[in-house]
């Protein structure tokens, strides 16, 4: 058996007038709100290799960072026993005896991630190091 309805349905309208409404002024809140951060740069002079020959050593106490193939980090010929940024800051904090004039040298195998590189910089820069040394070898004449 059908059964048939006699009452007729509603029309049922969503207003979006005032959903518009809403979603533009969270718009405008987040236009507002929103903080944009410039990447930093590092800006670099690289040194020109003319002669080869090795820096003056005229500073009384130099900072050597050393770091192997495996990315294991020692602080002036002193093994360290974690390869993380807080025991690199605690070691370099407690060889330059809290000075940041110092040169700070960093001697990186050949084949050392570049993450490893990059901690031994960032852990330089948050302690205040502003003379960063790069070590490296004179390359043979025959290699591009």
């Amino acid at each position: 058996m059908k059964f048939r309805r006699n009452r007729q349905r509603e029309n049922v309208d969503i207003n979006l007038a005032s959903l518009i409404d809403v979603v533009f002024v969270l718009l405008l809140f987040f236009v507002v709100t929103t903080t944009f951060t410039r990447e930093t740069q590092l800006r670099v002079e690289l040194p020109e290799a003319a002669n080869g020959a090795p820096a003056v050593a005229d500073d009384a106490k130099l900072v050597e960072v050393t770091i192997s193939a495996d990315g294991v980090y020692s602080v002036n010929n002193h093994l360290l026993s974690k390869s993380d940024l807080g025991t690199l800051t605690e070691a370099l904090e407690r060889e330059s005896g809290g000075d940041n004039t110092l040169p700070l040298a960093i001697s990186a195998d050949g084949k050392t991630p570049h993450q490893a590189v990059i901690t031994a910089m960032d852990a330089a820069g948050k302690l205040g190091f502003s003379h960063l040394r790069m070590t490296t070898v004179e390359a043979a004449q025959g290699t591009p």
